[in-house]
Parts: structure tokens; sequence; C-alpha cells
């Protein structure tokens, strides 16, 4: 069976419909047959003829066909996910978390790589191949290779746990958020609610065979109620139901964290490191922890001031429209006094917005501007011509100004009951530079829960939907301009810390007038933003900014304590009551209070390390990407030079080289945390 299962099928394009839960085990137990008998081809060369083609480069070959095939099984999952599929998921994870695993943990491979990496002959490997030797021995050195045996035997099993309990986390959360809905039948309580949330709403009844108005967990559904709901027990109750995922039998995730935690803080013990952030972050930009921890905290403390300010603005604001006395605000009421004191302030309501960016429009505007500064042609085939894994999912092509067709990708943006929350890249195929000079294709994907259309109108987005197709149309950009021969080095495959930073410079071209003018004209009329309303929406634009930074200082820190001072944490019953009391004051003061992310923080604990003691990263990228997009600022937002720079030196250099090189080659100088000051309001521009 396994010669024609399509789970193995090399074909650049997917036949999604083949790909069936019956066929999963077969695939990934072949994939993993061989992908052991490379490794073990490897691990029994003789220790004379060891060369660089044998040993480094034969290992990179020997996963390259159990990666593309668990990346199938593991994307499906992700966006049609069913009883039968995520069985065989779980069946199979375990297995390839194993395998993984047991690669930097087997003995007479690591001796093998070793040898030919200490000696003279490794000497004359040189360029992008002299890269990917010193990193595969850093990988395997922090993996475990140099521990002894009893040791390495039980790194091994804490890995495969850490792969189950982390799965679990996160069906937990999907299956908690799509365990709850409110129905309203009386119209009249969805006073103050966008007529596109309602219709939605509507829409959503009807598909489950209800009358009235449906509402979800679902962010598209979540964040209209919460902005914009006069209704203050419809708010409070979703709030609480929204606080709750990953908090309650069944799905409650309290006891997953303890572990969790426990195993990551165990694994970084035995390897030597006094926490998992210092394991974690010794080879990414912060490099520590504590330096990690340091660049949070002094964030924390710019904002500070401003942090207090706005949290008694918004208190007062509250008092004086409702004539009460002054008091701390409920965590539902948070977003919705917020939105009130935004328009009373700016005379801006962003919903004002929305007709102005139908999802057609902004996607065409997207690959304009990808155009213009990077010289990308970006072409959607036919719906039918090539395969998909849902019919709303559409398929593009890309080229370069050479005419080359460096890549495709797939995009999927509505939300289903059958995918998980959020939005994502990820990347399917790495093609890139061969050795006999030609170049293969790469094969990506972006995907999000936004606004579907409705009511007999096309989807129109939110502000923040649009940066967020232009964020993660930047993932994907690093993923298929990539010219890294080496694949393991390729893309996104970089230093968290550095990965956000081709996302997030994208989302700034949403922000500026000559990029909004490519794509933003209403819906119905064509008309382009006026003129009053883009001052409005710029001048509104850091609202609040250091409660938003906050709120994201809050989270980092969060993770940060968690994996530098487990012990404090891991041993309770209820990690909860004293993480909360740890970042108190990054919080704004609730009453009552708020509970923090931990329990559904899938950035964190939905994968062994995914952004555990990283999600400062975002920050840290933001850093980035602020500096680096006061050179578009200075030399032409369109600047097709300054594009080509960006490309030359950034997203298509994958891992090629430390990141903070390529910051330097870009720039010429080390980045300047004062441009995001500056951005945020923070700060008054130099």
């Amino acid at each position: 069976m396994a010669a024609s299962n399509p789970f193995l099928n090399p074909e650049f394009h997917i036949r999604w419909s083949q790909l069936t839960a019956d066929q999963v085990g077969d695939a990934v137990e072949t994939a993993i047959a061989r992908a052991q008998a490379a490794v073990a081809a490897i691990a029994a060369r003789p220790l004379e003829g060891l060369t660089y083609e044998n040993t480094f480069l034969a290992l990179e070959h020997a996963t390259e066909e159990l990666t593309v095939t668990w990346g199938k099984v593991a994307h499906l999952q992700s966006v049609a996910d069913a009883p039968a599929l995520r069985e065989a998921h779980n069946l199979m994870l375990p297995k390839v978390a194993a395998f993984q695993a047991s690669v930097p943990l087997n003995a007479e491979l690591w001796r093998r790589l070793k040898t030919f990496g200490e000696s003279s002959a490794a000497r004359d490997v040189t360029g992008i191949h002299r890269r990917f030797l010193e990193e595969t021995m850093k990988d395997f050195r922090q993996a475990g290779a140099d521990l002894p045996a009893d040791k390495r035997a039980r790194l091994e099993t804490l890995q495969g746990e850490l792969a189950q309990l982390t799965q679990q986390y996160s069906e937990h959360v999907l299956d908690a958020t799509n365990a709850w809905q409110v129905v309203v039948e009386d119209e009249a309580r969805l006073a103050g609610l966008p007529a596109h949330a309602k219709a939605a709403a509507r829409h959503s009844a009807e598909t489950k065979g209800r009358s009235g108005w449906r509402f979800t967990l679902h962010m598209p559904s979540l964040d209209p109620f919460m902005t914009y709901l006069e209704d203050d027990a419809l708010r409070r109750e979703m709030w609480t139901a929204s606080a709750a995922v990953g908090a309650q039998a069944p799905h409650d995730n309290t006891a997953l964290i303890g572990r969790i935690l426990a195993l990551r803080a165990e694994k970084a013990a035995l390897l030597g490191y006094p926490h998992f952030a210092d394991l974690v972050l010794e080879r990414r930009m912060a490099k520590s922890g504590a330096q990690a921890l340091a660049f949070i905290e002094d964030l924390r403390h710019r904002a500070a001031s401003a942090f207090a300010q706005e949290t008694a603005e918004l208190e007062e604001f509250r008092a004086q429209q409702t004539q009460t006395a002054r008091r701390r605000l409920a965590p539902w009421e948070l977003a919705f006094w917020g939105e009130k004191l935004r328009r009373a302030r700016y005379d801006f309501d962003e919903e004002l917005l929305r007709p102005y960016f139908p999802m057609d429009r902004v996607i065409a505007g997207l690959f304009e501007i990808a155009g213009r500064v990077f010289g990308l042609k970006i072409v959607a085939r036919e719906r039918g011509e090539v395969e998909t894994w849902h019919e709303e999912v559409t398929f593009y092509d890309v080229s370069d100004a050479r005419g080359r067709h460096v890549g495709s990708f797939y995009a999927d943006w509505h939300p289903r009951e059958a995918k998980r929350g959020g939005a994502w890249m990820n990347y399917l195929v790495t093609g890139g530079p061969r050795a006999d000079g030609s170049r293969a294709p790469h094969l990506g994907l972006i995907c999000g829960n936004l606004t579907p259309p409705g009511g007999g109108k096309p989807a129109l987005l939110t502000h923040n939907e649009v940066t967020t197709i232009f964020h993660e149309f930047g993932h994907l950009l690093h993923h298929l301009l990539g010219e890294v021969e080496i694949k393991s080095l390729n893309g996104v495959n970089v230093a968290w810390d550095f990965v956000e930073l081709p996302s997030q410079l994208l989302e700034n071209w949403a922000w500026e007038r000559e990029g909004l003018d490519l794509f933003a004209r209403h819906h119905a009329t064509g008309e382009a933003i006026p003129a009053a309303l883009f001052d409005k929406m710029i001048a509104a634009r850091n609202f609040r900014s250091a409660s938003v930074m906050m709120r994201q200082v809050a989270f980092a820190k969060l993770d940060l304590l968690l994996h530098m001072r487990t012990g404090e944490f891991a041993g309770a019953l209820d990690v909860e009551p004293r993480l909360r009391a740890a970042i108190a004051e990054c919080l704004v003061p609730t009453e009552p209070p708020a509970p923090t992310i931990v329990k559904r923080f899938t950035h964190v604990f939905a994968d062994p390390v995914g952004y555990a003691a990283g999600y400062y990263s975002y920050k840290w990228a933001e850093v980035l990407d602020a500096d680096a997009f006061t050179r578009f600022k200075r030399e032409g937002v369109f600047n097709p030079g300054v594009g080509s720079a960006f490309v030359t030196h950034v997203l298509s250099r994958g891992n090629s080289a430390d990141p903070a090189e390529l910051y330097r080659a870009f720039m010429g100088r080390d980045p300047d945390l004062n441009a995001l000051l500056q951005r945020s309001g923070l700060m008054p521009a130099a």
C-alpha cells in the first residue's frame, strides 16, 4: 500500500481529496521506516571514509520525506479536524516525536558527524554548507548528543510525552471554543452591534437550524460582540465563557500546564541549562532568558506612566458617561468603553472603514504592492484547476521579475468549526536552488479566521483583519523567496525573534496612504477612503498604545517567568493565582480581576517548544520592523531598489547567516529601539 499512498506522493500539486484518515498510519510508518534506514546507513559508515556528502548532507536528505508527509497530516488536522483524522494524527504523533528526538540521540550517528565535523577536511567546507555543518553540530549538542546513554534515553521519552501533552492542550482549547454558543432571540438586545456582525450571527444561526442570532467564541464573532454590544449582561456572559476556555472540565488544561512546564525544566536540566528559557534562547538574537526579560522589562518601564494614565482616563470617561462614581472597570467593559472613548476623542468608528475593505480588493492590493516593491507577479488558478482541501481555498502561482516560478501557495481565510483558530502561515514543500543550477519552486499556505461574506455582501474586513492578511503574507514571502540550497535553513527556519520581521514589516503598507489607495475602495461605490476618515484612522492609531504594548509585555513576561522560574509555578495545583500576581503590574486593573491567558495560550503550550520562552519575539521583531521601515519611508515606500535589497539581504537568505548580520546588511547598522517607541506615540519623533 505504501507505494501508492497519496501522503507519500511527491507531486507538487497535492491530491487533497485522496488524503484520508485511513491512509495516515501507513504513510507515516513508511516514512519513519525509510528515514530510520537512511539514518542507520550514515551511522554505520566506516570512520575512515567520512565526507561532508555522506554525513551532514546525507542526514539533510534522510528525513525530508517524513517532514513533507507529516506536514500534510498536521496541516489537515488544523484545517479539517474530524474524529477519524484526529485519532490517526494522535496515534502517529508520539511515533514521529520519538523518531525526531532519537536522531540527535543516536550515539553512532553523532560519532560520525562529530568525527567529520572536527576533522581537517571539514575546514574545507565553505559558504552555506559551512553554516549548515556548524548549525547541525549545535543542534545535536543542544538536543543532548553528548549526554550519557541513560540521560539520552530519558530525553527521548520526555520529548514524546511533551508532544502528546501539548497536542492535548491544543485540542482542549479548540474543543472548548467550539463547545460554547449563545443564541439571542430578542433583536433589541443586539443594540450597538454593527450590521455585518448581526448578519453573520443570523447566518450562523441558520446554518444550525436555529432562529435568532448565534454568537460563538471565534474571533470574527467575539470581537464585535465585546466591542460594540450595549447589553452589559450579554458581554459578561461571553467574556466569562471566553475566560473559561481551557479552564473547565472536560477541557481543563490546568494539570497539563504544570506537567508541560516540569518536563521542559527537566529537559533543560538534563542538557546543563539553568532553565528552559536559556536552552531555547541561546541561539536566538536575545541569547538568554535574562536578556529577553530585561528587554521586556525595559519596554514595561517605558510604557508604565502612559499605561497608568490610559487606565485612569478610561475609568474617568466611563464615570462621566454614566454619571456614576469612578471605579475599576469590569473585564467585559474594557473593549466596549475603550471604543466609546476612541469615538469620542477622534470621532472615529473603525466600523466606518469596513466597507472600504472588501476581501477580494484587499488581496488584489496586497499583490499589487508585492509587485511594486518586490517585483512579484501573483496569479490565482481557476477554481477546480488545482485541488484544495476546501472549496473556499484559493491556489496562487508566484513568479519574480525574471519570470521564474518561485513558488505557489494556498489561501484559506474564513472560520470553520473543523479549523483551528487564529491566523498562520506554513510550508508544504521547500524548493530552492538545486545542485545542477536549476531551481525548484516552493509551496506554502496562509490561513486565517476572518469575517466571511454574508447578507448578500462580500467579506468586508476590519483594518485589523487587513493587517493580519499582510502579516501572514510576509511570512509566506520569507518562504517563497528563499534561495538557500540547504532546505532546513530556508525561509522561516530562522531564529524565532527574527522570524516576525518580514511579517510585521509588511503590515506597514496597510497604514500608508499610498498603500491603501491601491485597494481600499468602497465595495458599493468604488470610492477611496475619504481624507477626513483616513486622518482620523491615523490619529487613532496610537489610541491606548501603552495598553496595547503592555498587553504584549504581559504575555511575554508571563511566558518568560514560567520558563525561568518554573519551580515557583509548576508544583502548584493551579498556576494561575501565583502567575497573575507575578505580572500584576502589566495588567489593566479590573474588578473582578481577569484571569491570565495561561490556560488557552496556544502559542506557548500547543507545541513541545513553539513560542515557549519566545513570545517576547513579537516585540523584539517589532523593534526590527519599525526600524527597517524607516528606510522605506526615507527612500520611498514603493522603491523597488529598497524592496530588492530586503529580498537580497533578508527574504532570500533564511538562516544562511546570523540574523543580526542579515539585518545590518539591509540597514547598515544595528536596530534602533526608538523607532518603535516613536511609531507607538510613546516617544516624540526625532
